[in-house]
């Protein structure tokens, strides 16, 4: 058995924020400690959540085309909670969600809801897992929604984009599941 490793190697070992469990608050870019209770703190862990919750369904999705679809929704994703992250007051540029991500993402919509039979009325929801696992998505993706709508309100948030692009992302989520379904032959 190994010793236990001293709090300075357990220090160097985590690279997060938070190391040493300080408990209510929190460093964010650009600024000060805050309280993890603060609107931006509690909307970047919806979208930490979310990332979580869109890898998962990833990793037991086994549709080649819709996991490579979320495997780029993933690297917006982190362009997100970094845009989230970055107060409007601080020297830090925060990066964009740009008009080419919202494109996208309004595009993929448009052509899986298009597809033939993905939208009837009356099949079962979420027989498999990996469709089941992209509604949780979409229900985190929402809370990160309202969350950011609640800052632009506040003028907490400068970028505008951002809860249009979680909103869209949600309809996208559950599109995909739908698709899922679909290709599967659960949705009638």
């Amino acid at each position: 058995m190994s010793p236990k490793p001293t709090q300075e190697q357990q220090d160097k070992r985590v690279s997060m924020t938070a190391k040493r469990g300080e408990g209510v608050r929190n460093s964010l870019r650009g600024c000060e400690c805050v309280s993890k209770s603060q609107r931006r703190v509690r909307c970047c862990g919806a979208i930490d959540e979310l990332i979580a919750q869109v890898g998962f369904a990833r990793s037991i999705c086994s549709d080649m085309e819709v996991g490579h679809c979320l495997k780029t929704l993933l690297f917006e994703l982190y362009k997100v909670g970094a845009a989230v992250v970055t107060p409007p007051e601080s020297k830090d540029r925060a990066p964009e969600v740009s008009s080419a991500m919202m494109d996208a993402v309004e595009a993929e919509v448009q052509r899986v809801g298009n597809l033939p039979g993905v939208l009837t009325e009356g099949s079962l929801f979420w027989e498999r897992p990996d469709a089941a696992a992209l509604d949780v998505a979409r229900t985190i993706c929402r809370r990160a929604e309202r969350i950011t709508r609640r800052l632009m309100d506040k003028g907490e948030l400068s970028s505008p984009s951002i809860p249009a692009y979680l909103s869209r992302l949600a309809d996208l989520l559950w599109l995909l599941g739908r698709l899922l379904e679909l290709r599967r032959g659960i949705v009638s």
